[in-house]
């Protein structure tokens, strides 16, 4: 897997440059506007199917799952979203449910305690118990328990990654994310993250040999920063070495948000990934 050629070694970046190159709604012109507009999308969304709201999963405030249902017995998609872990809500992002809701796949969003009021070792635990909590449930809700997929956007990306080892998961769909937390670490974001060594490699998928035996397909913008495509090039070939399912594309020139048109979009290439990860035979 080759490293996109314009991506730099961050270790060799000053520390503005490093900042700089981590920061999407500074790179992205009109960032808050798009996310304006998600959240506008996001609460019709969530107006339209008011059955399956806010279901608590654990004891702390956003320890709860949106669920969107589109067909009985069907396949579920648990999306986890973004904002470097310390940002934003699974609120916001409803209106991703969309895509793959038109093609009868459940999607169920999953909040969790962001940064500083949880360490990145709890928010990881949050995903897992999240998963836990609807497996159980699915089978009242009206989903099939057997066949349930994982995907996440930018820290939702990463936190993908770690949810794969979750026995109820059978692959994923990670987008824009974050797989090796070194250059966070070292970056304004561990402010709030007090990331140190230890937890850094704990939730690298890239510090680790092997991982989970499952599918996952890993995408980023042709057009986002380049230590962001850099990231998730190399976690592709990360995976391959160790002989773990993984395919790797760049959606032309879209940018870190509007890669995510391919998953609001029932013909986007994102959608097109979730059905066909549904679509493999489980083993």
């Amino acid at each position: 897997m080759s490293t996109p050629f314009d991506a730099p070694d961050w270790r060799g970046m000053s520390q503005k440059d490093r900042d700089d190159g981590l920061n999407n709604g500074a790179a992205v012109a009109g960032s808050g506007e798009i996310v304006a507009e998600w959240d506008r999308r996001s609460t019709d969304m969530r107006a339209r199917h008011p059955a399956h709201l806010d279901l608590r999963y654990g004891p702390r405030e956003r320890n709860r799952i949106d669920f969107f249902k589109s067909a009985e017995k069907a396949p579920t998609l648990v999306f986890i979203h973004g904002g470097y872990w310390q940002m934003r809500a699974k609120e916001n992002f409803a209106l991703f449910a969309g895509g793959p809701m038109m093609f009868g796949i459940n999607v169920a969003m999953i909040g969790y305690t962001l940064a500083p009021d949880a360490t990145l070792d709890q928010i990881v635990a949050e995903i897992h118990a999240g998963i836990d909590f609807l497996a159980a449930e699915l089978p009242a809700l009206g989903g099939d328990p057997s066949r349930i997929a994982v995907c996440g956007w930018s820290a939702g990306g990463h936190l993908t990654a770690m949810a794969l080892s979750n026995p109820n998961i059978r692959g994923g769909v990670a987008i824009s994310g974050i797989y090796d937390l070194e250059p966070i670490r070292h970056s304004y974001l561990n402010v709030k993250l007090k990331l140190d060594e230890l937890m850094s490699r704990r939730n690298s998928p890239m510090a680790h040999a092997a991982g989970p035996l499952k599918p996952l397909a890993l995408v980023v913008g042709g057009g986002e920063l380049p230590l962001l495509r850099r990231q998730t090039a190399d976690f592709a070939g990360h995976r391959a070495k160790y002989g773990l399912p993984v395919s790797y594309e760049e959606i032309p020139d879209a940018d870190h948000f509007s890669v995510m048109d391919q998953l609001a979009s029932p013909t986007g290439r994102i959608t097109a990934l979730i059905r066909h990860l549904f679509e493999r035979k489980a083993g």
